[in-house]
């Protein structure tokens, strides 16, 4: 055999050997999406567990107003109708010289609520999402993050800290929330070769679920979360950060697509993390009642591409009566904390941060309160095996027991 044909089947080999790992990642993926669907055929809402009714939707969404996508309105609208989703907040770049506030998408569209919100950078490289946003926005980014957020409520909006593994300011008293999630700063750990071949397996079957070979607990933003947590009260929220801008492609000269693939089109991004709100029964979702909701910290954190988290629920019980995630609870003799779930599920309970009940195989967990302090609940699924059962399926807000 010659040298040239020997080098060549060498390569060849060492090719395909390369591959396989890649091959069991889709094989892996195929057995994950089976097992999901197994468990949504099994979910339950239990009776009489809540007084509010549950909204899904995502936050912090780009268009080609941002400057770093060419999405369009009509793609955003289409993807949040194949999500089935209630509501979008869109959070534009602000720019100085016009208000993308103003000009991005709000009210209902395909029977989606949209709210026009900013994303807003400040001196110190800090950023903050405005909901709503407004054109005063444009030209802060020279201002301390503590003047920004003041500027955003005293509008009357909901300043959310994007970003917190690189947020500086927490000492600022100007924000009510935290991005304890984000998709983008998720996946900046990964591998480009790894995610490039990752790619080339499994998108065409797998788009959306390809994020579970790349999805970790958000250590560190729950960390500095629960920190601040102890000092203030603080909504936890995700965020989409969804501009359909990763991928390949060739434009003509007017920007339309002749040729391309997209890693992260809107109707993907929409399927990997969303945030549920909680309004009473009865209450219309409008804009109103959404931040109200928002303000109040009555909502959860959804990764719902693992399963529908919808009927998860957070309760405290007293003699005050029943309260939910967001809110203040006087600690009297008989209060109880309650955690229900639509599929059997470990549920973790955490008080100042720290876990204090670790429960498997349960749909209900119900725990007697004798000291103060600030309880959530973080939700697994470990009958989808590993990497994505030792990972949270949901993130609760608070319940404040003073």
């Amino acid at each position: 055999m010659k040298r040239v044909t020997k080098f060549l089947l060498g390569l060849l080999i060492v090719i395909v050997l390369s591959q396989l790992p890649f091959v069991y990642r889709r094989f892996r993926l195929g057995r994950l999406e089976a097992a999901i669907q197994q468990l949504n055929s099994k979910r339950r809402i239990v009776d009489g567990s809540s007084n509010f009714a549950d909204y899904k939707g995502v936050v912090h969404v780009h268009s080609f107003l941002g400057g770093h996508s060419n999405g369009t309105f009509a793609d955003i609208i289409t993807a949040a109708q194949a999500n089935g989703l209630q509501f979008v907040i869109m959070t534009e770049h602000a720019e100085k010289d016009f208000d993308t506030s103003a000009m991005t998408l709000k009210g209902l569209h395909g029977g989606v609520l949209f709210v026009n919100g900013n994303e807003v950078s400040t001196v110190n490289g800090d950023r903050l999402l405005a909901l709503p946003g407004n054109a005063s926005l444009g030209g802060v980014s020279h201002t301390s993050t503590d003047e920004v957020g003041k500027q955003i409520e005293s509008s009357g909006a909901f300043a959310v800290v994007a970003y917190p593994e690189e947020f500086k300011s927490w000492d600022s008293p100007s924000f009510t929330g935290v991005e304890v999630f984000n998709v983008y700063s998720a996946t900046r750990h990964v591998n480009p070769v790894l995610a490039f071949f990752d790619f080339t397996w499994s998108h065409s079957r797998y788009p959306a679920l390809m994020f579970a070979n790349y999805y970790r607990r958000p250590s560190a933003s729950l960390s500095r979360w629960d920190e601040a947590l102890t000092r203030r009260r603080l909504t936890a929220t995700a965020g989409n950060d969804a501009h359909a801008n990763v991928g390949l492609s060739l434009n003509d000269s007017t920007g339309k697509t002749l040729l391309g693939v997209k890693v992260d089109p809107y109707e993907v991004s929409f399927q990997l993390v969303r945030l549920h709100v909680l309004l009473p029964p009865g209450t219309a979702l409008d804009e109103a009642a959404l931040f109200q909701a928002l303000k109040l910290g009555h909502c959860f954190v959804g990764f719902d591409l693992f399963g529908d988290s919808t009927g998860f629920t957070f309760t405290a019980k007293s003699e005050e009566g029943q309260r939910t995630q967001g809110d203040e609870v006087s600690l009297r003799p008989g209060t109880t904390l309650q955690a229900t779930t639509p599929v059997a599920s470990r549920i973790v309970v955490f008080r100042n941060g720290h876990s204090i009940a670790d429960e498997a195989g349960i749909d209900v967990k119900t725990m007697a309160v004798s000291e103060p302090g600030v309880y959530r609940v973080e939700v697994y699924l470990p009958q989808l095996g590993k990497p994505v059962g030792e990972q949270p399926w949901i993130i609760s807000n608070p319940i404040y027991i003073r």
